[in-house]
């Protein structure tokens, strides 16, 4: 069966209701606050059944280090960097070609998670 290798992302977070407004502004997309019996947390947009979660918990910290996830943000690139310092966020690596892979701008989440936003254009 073929299908892509990242289905799921977790993405730690410390205060849920600003995280949700920082990916929600950043994505230009609804973030959804959802809850379940003793957890909430914040679903991403589902595109191609890939998405991931905003999940406020002891067993997950914010991060600077690690896996490095992307998000895609196609086509408004420039608008997603905006939106980053708008909403509590830093540009680490502003906008800059990856090669024949499109571009990126590598940048600090809301609750200090470091992120890549990728659009296949400039």
């Amino acid at each position: 069966m073929e299908g892509q290798t990242i289905c799921w992302t977790d993405i730690p977070v410390i205060d849920l209701d600003r995280a949700i407004k920082f990916y929600s502004a950043v994505l230009d997309a609804p973030v959804t606050k959802e809850s379940e019996p003793g957890f909430e947390f914040g679903l991403l947009p589902h595109h191609d059944n890939v998405s991931g979660c905003l999940t406020p918990s002891s067993d997950n910290q914010p991060s600077l280090v690690g896996p490095l996830i992307y998000l895609s943000v196609d086509g408004r690139l420039d608008a997603a960097v905006a939106a980053v310092a708008a909403n509590g966020g830093e540009v680490t690596q502003p906008k800059h070609q990856i090669g024949p892979y499109g571009y990126r701008a590598v940048v600090v989440d809301s609750e200090g998670n470091r992120i890549a936003l990728h659009s296949t254009t400039a």
